[in-house]
């Protein structure tokens, strides 16, 4: 199966205003005050002192953009990413419902700007500018919330008016170029599953600071699903990386948090499965 009918590209790009400002006024008095002043003396303020519902959009809008890349796998530096069509309806479903969050909260957040606007004023003094806020008009564009599908680019798809031997070289490239993006996108999946085996058998090591260690229900459910979302991703179907999954996949299974936390014994057993897996594969 060619790799433009099990996958697609998306691309996500969400906008959200920063509402900070350079002081130019108060950067201008650190640096008379302080000739030998660097950038890092340059005053920026907070348009939103006083309110949390801007940061609540550009938190929740953070946690977006990680789920996006947990669920796809890199194509472009900047832009689309590889989804396989497997993913695709609940890729698509929690792109729906994320989306209508963020209008809500987006939505919220200008219903109220009026007052977030007289809040800051209190909380930046003598700080407060009026002038450095966009109007209701000029907050439109501020945010924003765009999502493309589009196909893997295919060389057979070309239809353009050129001679035979320029058109088989452009298809030469078409098809070379997304055979190196195939390869990086696979990298990719290896290199999420290598990262979670290296920070788990990192974990597991016993030290004298084991003390301090905090042990989160997540240590055994994010390798879980990073197994679950891998059935998905290895989108060329590799065997050593279904190999690599499967042995993750079995040593994660019945495991318990509270026993990886109170027994030593039980972390050096997990440890030296997980520290077994790095060593099977040519990562």
């Amino acid at each position: 199966m060619s790799i433009s009918s099990s996958a697609v590209l998306v691309r996500l790009n969400i906008s959200v205003w920063t509402a900070n400002k350079l002081d130019r006024t108060a950067t201008n008095q650190v640096l008379a005050h302080n000739k030998a002043a660097s950038n890092a003396a340059h005053v920026r303020k907070n348009l939103m002192a006083g309110t949390r519902e801007r940061k609540d959009i550009s938190d929740f809008s953070a946690n977006c953009r990680l789920w996006h890349n947990n669920m796809t796998l890199p194509w472009e530096d900047r832009g689309s990413r590889l989804l396989p069509t497997s993913l695709f309806f609940d890729y698509k479903t929690q792109q729906n419902m994320r989306k209508a969050e963020y209008i809500m909260k987006v939505s919220a957040f200008k219903a109220h700007y009026s007052q977030h606007i007289e809040n800051s004023k209190r909380y930046l003094g003598d700080l407060f500018d009026e002038d450095d806020y966009p109007s209701r008009e000029e907050l439109e564009d501020k945010f924003a919330w765009n999502f493309v599908v589009t196909p893997v680019p295919a060389a057979g798809h070309f239809a353009v008016d050129l001679p035979k031997a320029e058109m088989e070289e452009m298809r030469a490239s078409c098809d070379a170029d997304v055979e190196r993006r195939v390869g990086e996108a696979v990298k990719g999946a290896w290199d999420r599953l290598h990262k979670m085996a290296s920070d788990m058998s990192k974990k597991l090591e016993d030290t004298d600071e084991d003390t301090k260690k905090r042990w989160h229900e997540t240590f055994v459910t994010n390798p879980q699903e990073l197994c679950r979302m891998l059935t998905h991703l290895n989108v060329t179907n590799d065997p050593k990386l279904e190999e690599a999954r499967k042995q993750l996949e079995t040593t994660m299974l019945g495991a318990d948090i509270d026993l990886i936390k109170e027994s030593p014994v039980v972390r050096e057993r997990l440890k030296g499965k997980v520290d077994s897996i790095l060593k099977n594969f040519d990562w």
